[in-house]
């Protein structure tokens, strides 16, 4: 079952409208009900305060295997945490996501043809940021910088920020976030 099939099915049992939720969650109409049908994707802060306004946990709507831990994650065994559509894909760097402290990602951010309007959020927490290819443009605040292989930041996520690829490249990045939106608070002190 997918993510949007899993809101829909919570939001109806608690008798909750498209129209109520997308008023709470600051989420169009149209969007929450492409979302619900699975034709579009939904960025991780996005999903976790539909998961907030919904009374469930984040790690409700993804599904961790059951294997004993393993201290190596092998390239192709990445669990795939979110993927936009045109625009990048995140992948969990770590076994039980859901019982970590911070969580560790490997994004890699595609080209676009035009430079792209970048909408600037805020949100609990911190991250660490480590260009691994191509040049990732970073706004913070009302700056913008250029971030080359090798460069990296750390900052307070609550200040205005993102990010984007104004390049013709893929763009690979390694982040470091705390909290861990998948453990529910469980490291939280």
């Amino acid at each position: 079952m997918n993510i949007g099939h899993k809101i829909k099915e919570l939001r109806n049992s608690k008798n909750i409208t498209l129209k109520k939720l997308s008023e709470e969650s600051g989420l169009s109409v149209g969007f929450l009900s492409q979302l619900e049908r699975g034709l579009t994707s939904i960025a991780v802060d996005s999903l976790e305060n539909l998961a907030t306004i919904l009374g469930v946990n984040l790690s409700y709507f993804f599904h961790f295997d059951e294997k004993p831990e393993r201290i190596v994650i092998k390239s192709y065994e990445r669990p795939v945490l979110s993927m936009e559509d045109g625009g990048f894909i995140s992948y969990g760097l770590c076994q039980n996501l859901e019982n970590r402290a911070f969580l560790p990602k490997l994004i890699e951010i595609f080209p676009h043809k035009t430079e792209e309007q970048v909408a600037l959020y805020k949100h609990s927490g911190e991250e660490f940021i480590f260009v691994l290819e191509g040049i990732l443009t970073l706004y913070i605040d009302n700056n913008m910088y250029d971030l080359y292989p090798g460069d990296s930041i750390s900052l307070d996520s609550t200040r205005i920020h993102n990010w984007c690829n104004n390049t013709n490249k893929v763009v690979k990045l390694l982040t470091v976030n705390s909290p861990n939106y998948f453990s529910g608070g469980k490291n939280d002190k």
